[in-house]
């Protein structure tokens, strides 16, 4: 990370500058609302929705957070980090690019830092709507919609490709589907909502020949629920050069999702062009980046997280399959299953139930999403949905 990077000279060299959307204009706060405000407002929303009459919450199963809590060396690193807080984080953020670059096998100059991985899918969505007037985004359908809706708020189009039969990216029709108005292919592996993954040849092959033609920007958000993180990656594509981003988070598995860090792995030209559109670590706090730290060197906790996920997984594969539900078998922390009544009203008698939910509605079906609890949490859960099911 270069030492002249400021917090003034992001400002005064930033996405704002350098495409020409000023901050105080009204193209850039149409783009604030319709993007990262719309976003929140619709979360805002849903929860308002979610909880309205409702009772205390006593299984919060919606959002895919790791329910047990970030490592024991991790909560200490922040306590110990508190005494250096009121300095800019210049150190910490060396210090965690530094440690981010060693771990993923590249060079400091391929890590973006990001308050979170949403920070880094906005920049992409910025400068690829923006770079690529009348261009539109490439995804599967249904996925993890953050980037594309946002690139749809500065007027890009969202190719749409439908989910295989086994509810995977169809990489063969996205293949397909690239084309010169194609401005950045996007994939979400293991996919959210339907956990689904890719085999890893497979998709590296994809990575190959697509990113030849168009920029590939792969969330791995929940790769470290898989079995081997390493090998499902595709960080190797760039390694060997590839026009490839790979975009990490501590949310999920490192249960950081209230700390916001995360990260991206990609070319350093393409690095050089996100960083204009975010903030490059300085959304993140210096505590924050002293327990991502510990976490990333803490494997005792990680297999620890994969293993508890794993049981309340098998608990309640368990439930549906006693309920008699199918469901898609989900390689994260959350499992997607067909319903039998509409998702809207199934949500609401959940609620009322104190069990949070997510829904969707898809291939002509209504579907719900259940995050990984604590064994008492999915206890509640399993109580609720018997007297629905």
């Amino acid at each position: 990370m270069s030492s002249s990077v400021t917090r003034r000279h992001w400002l005064k060299s930033g996405a704002a500058l350098a495409t020409g959307v000023a901050f105080g204009t009204p193209s850039f706060r149409t783009f604030a609302r319709d993007a990262a405000g719309r976003r929140q407002l619709l979360a805002r929303q849903y929860e308002a929705r979610l909880f309205a009459d409702a009772p205390p919450l006593k299984a919060r199963l919606f959002a895919n957070e790791n329910p047990f809590g970030p490592s024991e060396k991790a909560k200490k690193a922040i306590t110990d980090s508190l005494k250096d807080c009121h300095q800019y984080p210049f150190m910490a953020m060396r210090q965690l690019v530094s440690l981010i670059a060693k771990t993923e096998g590249v060079k400091e100059e391929n890590i973006l830092l990001g308050a979170g991985s949403s920070e880094l899918l906005l920049a992409a969505a910025l400068h690829y709507s923006l770079s690529s007037r009348g261009g539109s985004i490439l995804s599967a359908d249904p996925s993890y919609t953050w980037l594309m809706e946002a690139a749809g708020g500065l007027g890009a189009g969202w190719d749409k490709v439908p989910l295989d039969k086994d509810y995977a990216h169809d990489l063969d029709a996205m293949e397909k589907r690239v084309s010169d108005k194609t401005s950045l292919v996007y994939l979400c592996n293991p996919n959210n909502p339907t956990g689904t993954i890719v085999s890893p040849g497979r998709l590296k092959s994809f990575c190959e020949a697509v990113s030849r033609k168009k920029p590939v920007f792969v969330d791995e958000a929940y790769i470290d629920y898989t079995d081997d993180p390493a090998r499902h990656s595709v960080v190797d594509c760039v390694r060997k050069g590839q026009n490839v981003m790979v975009a990490r988070t501590f949310s999920k598995l490192h249960a950081f999702a209230g700390l916001r860090v995360g990260y991206l792995v990609a070319q350093p030209a393409a690095i050089k062009e996100l960083e204009k559109y975010c903030s490059g670590g300085w959304d993140t706090s210096s505590p924050s980046m002293a327990g991502a730290m510990a976490s990333l060197q803490d494997a005792g906790f990680r297999d620890y997280a994969r293993v508890k996920n794993a049981e309340s997984k098998a608990f309640l594969c368990k439930t549906l399959k006693d309920e008699g539900y199918e469901y898609v078998p989900s390689h994260a922390n959350f499992v997607l299953f067909p319903l039998k009544m509409n998702g809207k009203k199934f949500t609401e008698e959940m609620m009322k139930r104190g069990v949070g939910v997510r829904y969707w509605e898809f291939n002509n079906a209504q579907w719900c999403r259940v995050s990984m609890g604590t064994p008492e949490q999915m206890g509640y859960f399993a109580e609720a949905f018997r007297q629905l099911s």
